[in-house]
Order: structure tokens, then C-alpha cells, then sequence
């Protein structure tokens, strides 16, 4: 991995998008808040907002945001030891604040329980009562013995941290008599805080190694239970400690360390390699001959979510790949923006995530669906009801961890998720952590060792929510394309779908006006992100386009007609008629009918609600709930006793309540399997950067996107500038096509020239590429270096 670009590091520090404004005066300085002292002061084009912490910055995952006024303007760049947050923005607001706050996710901390809808507060969904038929967390008939190794707290150097040193540190459960090589699961934990004085019971997260009287902190060992039960049912499973990565992560990488977690994946199955090998000196002979790595499946929580995606696109660049079959994103950040089609992947939501709170991970699963149409393998996205993001890892549980820890849902006595409300629907942490194992060792033991008796946890065949332990669980999912019949993605107008009736029946997409370039309006008006997991803006890809789909509403009787494709009537061969759907954001009801028409037009109907709970309303209020997440709806085909399932002509879907508003998506017949899965073989898309003198006008800077190697069919692909300590460039997004055929194309980035001096003469922006179709991400980030000729003229003046 040490032959991977290197990173430049150059922190963190993004504006969201907005009008210039001339520069003012000084509008305030060392202003006290909650959070430290804060200062606004003008800049070329823009205002400089500065937060002075009044301790070191929380070890979360998300990334921190200055709110102005009460309204985040932008992800701030942190100083290195974590006690500075600084932000260029040139929203309007800056020119008269009158508060800066830290914020999360957009959202003010103290602030994120004001009401934000007029919806009754509602109960959490129940379970049907029908349980998975196989214990998940029961275990297998190996014993299970110990591998771990442990080569200090240097061994590693990693260009995604600029070249700085890690450990390389991992506890190895073996199961003891298994016969042949096993198939090997890696689990890379979160960001957490590294190290921990354990006499003054504190924790420091901005030196690696850790500092005198301070150790790690074994974030790595919050997942023993499932290793343990995963093991013995014949699995090599290996824990990796990425404590270095935390600590330095962000100062010194570009990315929040995605690059520098992913790198460290393939860094241990290199070395896991050489251990089966026998060529590894220091490992233990347990491990030699004894690891299949042409069968290996990927665990991350939290930053280790996005790291695991980014160790199987690290890998299928790999002139002889390892064999990864399976991806399980437990809680994860999706700063930005990559799919990852042709390896099985279930991504797992807490509905109580007090960190990733917009429960942005949800991106993996809906970018994903159609970005490879030859894809062959299952994915699936499930929210866990009454989940918090830290109870999986007994490391980050209060009560349990041997370092300090904390619930990071903070208001305890939120109704929904607060764990001292009477109302609560929060897990008990041990009943979480359970979960979790049942999960974690379930889906694995399901993708990679084909065990059936589990499929119901993933696949929604049992109909409606599920029951996992204490958790309700609720589902979505999409099988491989050769068990899948597309009737309608309904991500914008086709010829084969007809509407009548509706009030509103249109196409849309994103939030709040953030995908302007999309020309679809926006699903939702509403500026709290944390309530819209598939519209919620990524941090590295704020204006990139945010699952289309279809939007209706009613006030009197409305349908939507869908035609089979020619010659694809036959649909006894599949399990279900499934759809996608959620009731909108302003909606308290709605119900839906659907039919199925064959070629002598009889007819067969149920509502939604006989079958699913998808149009029901999620619990909570306030700014972060109720989320409106969308659910597979499914219709047994074995159900349609009075039409010939041999020859299904349409899909009607129909208004079944006086009134209503939903969210639809996916229409298809499926039938459950995993599926093949692998090393995508589609070309990875990189992005280079470029140098541009700023000028006194509108300009552009020129950077490139490039596939590794040509494609028969177009690549689409998304470009996402971001504003950073200058105010040359601001952020925006673009699609760009890479027609078949050719391996690059030139990008234009609008540069906004003026008169007056940046506080530097050179100032560096960041230009992503992110979600893209018909090929998968390489190299994601570039810089764009803008040459400022102001202050050349200043200094002559």
C-alpha cells in the first residue's frame, strides 16, 4: 500500500455554498459562547470564523461544523491540537453574528430537540412477531484459540496520514480443528479517542504514540463477542486497532483518513499473507496454511465503515486482488460518496445515532443499486430501532469500557431515544451489543457461508419489520440482477409509467435546493439533514445529486400505470413484487393499492399496509427524528391466485386513503439469493488537480477525471468542488460523462477572480469525484491550487 499516492495534508476547510459578499470591517472578536470564544473578521470576499475551544475537540465521527446564528455554515479545519475550529465562509449571516456554536451534522448540539414538525409524536414500529429461524449469536461446534499479534505502535507508515507511523496491532480468534483453510472476516473499528490516562480517567486524542502516563485505548477488542461466535462457526476472524489513524487523522490526511483506514485493511491482509505463507516472523504458526484468503469479508463501524469500502475499491486496483465477498458498513460515515457494486454489502443504521446522526451511510446502499447494471450480488440496508451509534463496541459503553466512554445521544430525556424518557424505545446497552453480534456474525455467516436460516435478518422475506433479539428492525433490500426484474426504478420519467389523478407526481431529489445542476426539485424543503438519510448532503459531495425518485400526493383518488418490459412477463419465476416507499415529511397517513394485471386482464390486489409497514410513520420529533427512510415493500407472488403470474402486464399503484404523500422507489420482482460476489472488474474513475492564476474576473481551472482502462458503455460520474480558506472557489458540483471508448476528459472548475489579497497567496481547494455509474472510485480527491495575483499589487501599493 506504501506505492498509493501520497496525501497532502492540508486539513479541513470547507464553506458551503453562497453569494460573495464585499468584505466588511471586523464584526466581532473573542466573543464568549458555550463553547469557547469565537471571532468573525473579514477576508478577501468572505468572513474567517474562528472557534476557541474551552477543552480538546470530542473524538467523534462525524465531522465538526461552526454554526453562525444558528445555522452551520461549513465544516471547520482543525488546528492540530484539536482546540481551534476555523471556518472561511461567505454566507451572509457572518456579516452580523451574534452567536458561533460548534455543530454536528448541522445541527447545534443543546440545539437539536426544537420542535421541527407538527407531527404527533408516534410509537416505534413493532415487530410481526416472527423471528429469524436460526440464532445468530448461538455458537458453532469449533473452540476457538488466540493469534493475536502485535508489532508496536510504529510499525506502519501510511500515505494517507502523510507518510506518519501507526501500529500494527490485532487480536485473532482461530477455530480450533477446522478442517482446510477458512474463510477470513477483518473488523476495523471507529474513530474514537485513542489514548486514556487510567489514573486521572481522561482521555487525549492528538498524540500518537500516547504520551506519558497515557495508553491506548483497545477499541479494537469492543467486538470480542463476535469474533468469538463467528469464529467458531469456523471463521478466521482478525480485529485491527487503528488507534494511530484516529489520533492523527485530522491534521494530516485530506480525506478524515478513509484513504489511510483502508490502507491499513490491505496493509494486515498483506501481512496475514505472509503469516499463511509461513514467511512472517513474529505471527503466530497458527495461522499458516490455515487462511483462505480468496474468501474474506470486511466489518467496519463508524470511520471504519467508509474504511472498509475503501479497502475493497483499494483492493480490486491490486494487480492480484483478494478475494473479498462481503461488506458490512455498521453505523457509517459516507463522507464521500462511493459505491461499491459486485460485493454483497449490508449496510446497518442505528435509528438513535447520536454521532452520524443523518445516518449519511445510507448513501453506500442507495448509490450502489444501479452503478453497475451487470451487478450480481445482494444489498441491503436495515435500521436497528432504538440503537445508539457506540453501544456495539463494548469499548465505547458506559459501564463496560475500561477507558472513559459516553451515549452519544445526548439528551437523555428525549422521548424517542433518550435513555431516561418513560417513552423511550432505546435498547438497553447490553441488548444492543447483542445485536450487534447477531448482525455482525449473522450476515457473514449468511453471504459467505450460505447459510439460509439467516436470510430472513437480510433479505425481507418475512414481510414486515423483523425480530433480532430485544431489536424491531426494519428493512430494505435489492437482490442480484439475475434474480431482479426492473419494472421501474422510478428515478425520473419512462415511457412505461403513466400517472393520473395526483395532486403532485413528480421526480426529485436531494434537500433544500442543494442539486441545483440535477434540474429535479428538491424531495424535501427542510434544512434538517439528520431527518433524510437518502438526501442528506455528503461532506465531500454537498450538491452531488441525492437518490432520485418518485414523489405523489393526494387529495382525491390518483394512480400510477407501469408496463412490463416486452417479453419479460413471466414473473412465476420470482418470490415477490417489491417497491420502496415512505410516507413524505408532511404527511401523519397514507396507504396505498396495488395491482397486477395480466394478459386477459384479470386482476389481483392488496393494499401496502395488509403487507408492510412501510407507510408508517417513524417515532420522534425535533430536528434529527423522525427519519423518513424508505422500506421494501413485499408482495409474494405465491399470493396472486386469480391472475397468470406467467404473463403480468402491468403494475397499477393506486391511492388507497382520502389523502397522503409518499416516497416510492425500485418497483421490481426479486427473488432472495446473495449472489457471486468479488473485486468489481469495472474501471476505478480518478481525478487529477491543477494550478490557475486567480485573475480580477470569472475564470476556470482545469482538472481531469481518468479511468484506469477504457469502458464499452458511457461512465457518469460526479465532480464536487469545495470552498476552502479562500473564497476563488465555491462549491458546487457538475455530472460528467466519459464517453465509450476513452480514458479522460477535462473538467472545468469556475474560479471567482477579484481585486482584493487572500490571507495567502497561494490557496489550495479540494475537488472530489464521487458516484459514479459504470465504474467505481481510484484515486477520489484532487487539489486546486489558485494563484492569488492580489498580493503582488498590495505589496506595490
Amino acid at each position: 500500500m506504501r506505492h498509493l499516492l501520497r496525501c497532502i495534508a492540508l486539513g479541513l476547510a470547507f464553506a458551503l455554498a453562497a453569494a460573495l459578499v464585499p468584505a466588511a470591517a471586523a464584526t466581532a472578536a473573542d466573543t464568549d459562547s458555550p463553547d469557547g470564544s469565537w471571532a468573525v473578521a473579514p477576508v478577501a470576499g468572505g468572513y474567517q470564523v474562528t472557534l476557541r475551544l474551552k477543552g480538546q475537540l470530542e473524538a467523534r465521527d462525524a465531522l465538526p461544523e461552526l454554526a453562525v446564528n444558528g445555522t452551520s455554515v461549513g465544516f471547520a479545519q482543525q488546528s492540530p491540537d484539536g482546540r481551534t475550529l476555523t471556518v472561511v465562509t461567505t454566507d451572509p449571516a457572518a456579516a452580523k453574528p451574534s452567536s458561533v456554536r460548534l455543530a454536528w451534522n448541522g445541527e447545534v448540539p443543546d440545539a437539536a430537540t426544537a420542535p421541527a414538525t407538527s407531527r404527533a409524536p408516534t410509537a416505534a414500529p413493532r415487530s410481526s412477531g416472527k423471528t429469524v429461524p436460526v440464532d445468530p449469536t448461538s455458537r458453532g461446534h469449533y473452540a476457538v484459540v488466540r493469534a493475536d499479534y502485535d508489532f508496536g505502535d510504529t510499525a506502519l507508515t501510511l500515505s494517507g496520514l502523510g507518510d506518519r507511523a501507526v501500529e500494527e496491532r490485532a487480536a485473532v480468534w482461530v477455530p480450533a480443528g477446522a478442517p482446510g483453510p477458512r474463510p477470513v472476516v477483518i473488523f476495523l473499528h471507529g474513530r474514537h479517542s485513542a489514548c486514556y490516562d487510567p489514573t486521572a480517567k481522561k482521555t487525549d486524542n492528538t498524540h500518537w504514540p500516547c504520551t506519558a502516563g497515557f495508553q491506548p485505548i483497545a477499541s479494537y477488542h469492543g467486538y470480542d463477542e463476535s469474533a468469538a461466535v463467528l469464529s467458531s462457526h469456523g471463521y478466521v476472524v482478525v480485529s485491527i486497532s487503528a488507534d494511530g489513524i484516529n489520533a492523527q487523522d485530522n491534521p494530516y490526511s485530506d480525506d478524515a483518513g478513509t484513504l489511510a483506514r483502508g490502507q491499513l485493511v490491505i496493509d494486515h491482509l498483506d501481512l496475514l499473507a505472509q503469516a499463511n505463507a509461513g514467511r512472517a516472523p513474529g505471527m503466530s504458526p497458527l495461522l499458516k496454511g490455515r487462511l483462505d484468503l480468496r474468501d474474506v469479508g470486511l466489518m467496519g463501524h463508524s470511520r471504519g465503515g467508509e474504511g472498509v469500502v475503501k479497502a475493497a475499491l483499494l483492493n480490486a486496483a491490486l494487480p492480484r486482488p483478494y478475494g473479498i465477498k462481503a461488506v458490512l458498513p455498521l453505523a457509517p460515515i459516507d463522507f464521500g460518496r462511493e459505491t461499491l457494486p459486485d460485493v454483497p454489502m449490508a449496510v446497518i443504521l442505528p435509528y438513535c445515532d447520536g454521532d452520524v446522526s443523518n445516518q449519511q451511510g445510507q448513501h453506500f446502499y442507495d448509490d450502489t443499486r444501479y452503478a453497475d447494471p451487470s451487478d450480481k450480488v445482494l444489498r441491503t440496508s436495515l435500521m436497528v430501532m432504538g440503537a445508539d451509534h457506540n453501544f456495539f463496541n463494548s469499548e465505547w459503553t458506559p459501564g463496560v469500557s475500561v477507558a472513559p466512554s459516553s451515549d452519544d445521544w445526548s439528551n437523555e430525556d428525549d422521548a424517542t431515544c433518550g435513555q431516561n424518557s418513560p417513552t423511550t424505545t432505546r435498547l438497553t446497552a447490553a441488548q444492543q451489543y447483542q445485536v450487534g453480534v447477531a448482525y455482525i456474525a449473522g450476515f457473514f455467516r449468511f453471504a459467505m457461508g450460505g447459510e439460509t436460516g439467516l436470510a430472513a435478518m437480510f433479505d425481507g422475506s418475512q414481510g414486515r419489520t423483523t425480530s433480532v433479539g430485544a431489536a424491531t428492525v426494519l428493512q430494505e433490500g435489492q437482490m442480484p440482477r439475475s434474480q431482479r426484474l426492473d419494472v421501474a426504478p422510478l428515478q425520473g420519467p419512462t415511457s412505461t409509467v403513466h400517472f393520473s389523478g395526483f395532486a403532485t407526481s413528480e421526480f426529485c431529489a436531494s434537500m433544500s435546493d442543494r442539486s441545483p445542476q440535477s434540474g429535479l426539485p428538491s424531495c424535501t424543503k427542510s434544512t434538517a439533514t439528520g431527518r433524510f438519510p437518502s438526501f442528506t448532503p455528503a461532506n465531500y459531495g454537498p450538491n452531488v445529486t441525492a437518490t432520485p425518485l418518485l414523489h405523489v400526493s393526494w387529495t382525491s383518488p390518483g394512480t400510477m400505470s407501469v408496463d412490463l418490459p416486452q417479453d419479460q412477463h413471466n414473473v412465476g419465476r420470482y418470490d415477490a413484487l417489491t417497491l420502496r416507499a415512505a410516507i413524505d415529511d408532511v404527511s401523519t397517513a397514507a396507504d396505498l393499492t396495488l395491482t397486477v394485471v395480466d394478459g386477459a386482464g384479470r386482476t389481483e390486489a392488496t393494499t401496502v399496509s395488509s403487507v408492510s409497514d412501510a407507510l408508517s410513520v417513524l417515532p420522534g420529533t425535533g430536528t434529527l427524528l423522525p427519519k423518513t427512510w424508505l422500506r421494501t415493500v413485499q408482495w409474494p407472488v405465491a399470493r396472486m391466485k386469480h391472475v397468470n403470474v406467467h404473463d403480468i402486464r402491468r403494475v397499477l399503484v393506486s391511492t388507497a386513503t382520502p389523502t397522503g404523500g409518499v416516497f416510492l422507489s425500485d418497483l421490481a420482482f426479486q427473488s432472495s439469493a446473495v449472489g457471486a460476489g468479488g473485486p468489481s472488474r469495472l474501471p476505478q474513475v480518478s481525478i487529477t488537480g491543477t494550478e490557475a492564476n486567480e485573475g480580477n474576473g470569472p475564470g476556470t481551472a482545469t482538472v481531469s477525471l481518468r479511468l484506469s482502462h477504457t469502458s464499452r458503455v458511457p461512465v457518469v460520474a460526479n465532480v464536487q468542488s469545495l470552498a476552502g480558506t479562500g473564497t476563488q472557489v465555491t462549491t458546487g458540483a457538475q455530472q460528467v460523462v466519459i464517453p465509450p471508448g476513452q480514458r479522460e476528459v477535462a473538467v472545468r472548475i469556475p474560479i471567482i477572480g477579484n481585486t482584493l489579497p487572500e490571507p495567502t497567496a497561494d490557496t489550495v481547494y479540494k475537488v472530489f469525484v464521487v458516484d459514479p455509474a459504470n465504474a467505481v472510485i481510484g484515486q477520489d480527491f484532487a487539489h486546486i491550487t489558485v494563484h492569488d495575483d492580489d498580493q503582488a499589487t498590495s505589496a506595490a501599493n
